[in-house]
């Protein structure tokens, strides 16, 4: 029996996507033992994933050195024959590098990949279509073992998941917060979008426990009834379960994005700084990206964006034309 680790210890999109690898390596291997190293409160995602064995987590958030060395300890110790290492970081290359394992992968721009025994390119910026998604650079590492055919990243909501985001009626959602303020539609924008929202379809906000102000903030600016605050009343996976259930759901280049895309459920993708050549753009089947029409200069200003606008003007949000992500139905 095969046993492989996963090692993606990075944001909530990112373990999202990195899914794609386990989804890939079970159809290869599927008597094989496959576990996950992930930081401390991302472990969540994984729960009822029928794929994975185990979820080894790193705390990252107190004595992370020490922690760092514990978690690399104990990969060595369950002997893998193939470690997947989809960050580009010394912490995650120092896992792989201490790990023994009969073969290791990872991309050349980690500092330790001199010592992988598959190193890859991880280039940004080639396009939009799938083979330039960071999904497809994450299958890359595995394709000697595998193909290199594209699969879809996948989350496992269970039926207690989805009891508890059950709603009665029509609703979409909107994830109005991000990590990168740059990379988040601007409140004023997100009022005026769903005030041409019709008010028989409820509006329910959702994002994480620290998203829940900003989410009443939109609210009482908001002329319409009908809206639900559900910042941080959801687990990861009941997040998803209630993204699936909606006619629409309304995202920035964020983690409900990637969510999204992992239950396939339909999806307006607002890109403000960041542009969706990068390669992390929505993967579900009914999907809309939405962005600013005038050639910024400034735009993109970064791949992760920034606290704030460095021209100040914060154009490739605010100059979005909110009828651009209106449904048809809906004009």
């Amino acid at each position: 029996m095969k046993k492989f680790l996963v090692i993606q210890t990075a944001f909530i999109g990112d373990v999202i996507m990195a899914t794609a690898v386990v989804e890939k390596l079970i159809k290869f291997y599927p008597e094989a033992e496959i576990d996950f190293v992930v930081r401390n409160g991302n472990e969540g995602l994984l729960r009822n994933n029928p794929y994975i064995n185990e979820v080894i987590i790193w705390n990252k958030k107190q004595n992370k050195n020490k922690n760092l060395f514990k978690v690399a300890m104990e990969i060595r110790r369950r002997k893998y024959d193939r470690v997947i290492n989809l960050q580009r970081y010394f912490s995650t290359g120092l896992m792989t590098f201490l790990s023994a394992a009969k073969s290791t992968a990872g991309f050349d721009k980690n500092p330790l990949s001199g010592f992988f025994s598959i190193k890859k390119p991880h280039v940004v910026g080639l396009g939009r279509e799938q083979e330039n998604h960071e999904v497809a650079r994450y299958i890359s590492l595995i394709e000697d073992i595998t193909d290199n055919k594209f699969v879809k990243p996948k989350l496992y909501p269970r039926e207690i998941d989805y009891d508890k985001a059950k709603f009665d009626g029509d609703y979409v959602t909107v994830a109005p917060s991000s990590v990168w303020y740059t990379k988040q539609f601007h409140k004023d924008k997100w009022v005026e979008l769903i005030n041409k929202i019709p008010e028989n379809i409820t509006v329910i906000l959702i994002g994480g426990p620290g998203d829940f102000s900003v989410c009443d903030e939109i609210i009482d600016k908001v002329k319409r009834g009908n809206l639900c605050n559900w910042a941080g009343k959801l687990s990861f996976l009941q997040s998803a379960a209630l993204m699936k259930g909606g006619i629409m759901n309304f995202v920035n280049d964020s983690a409900p994005q990637h969510m999204a895309s992992a239950v396939n459920a339909p999806q307006t993708a607002i890109f403000c700084s960041t542009i969706p050549e990068f390669g992390f753009g929505p993967l579900s089947t009914n999907s809309k990206i939405v962005e600013v029409k005038e050639k910024l200069d400034c735009r993109p200003c970064g791949i992760h964006g920034h606290k704030s606008c460095p021209k100040k003007h914060f154009k490739c949000s605010m100059d979005i034309d909110v009828e651009d992500l209106l449904l048809d139905e809906w004009k």
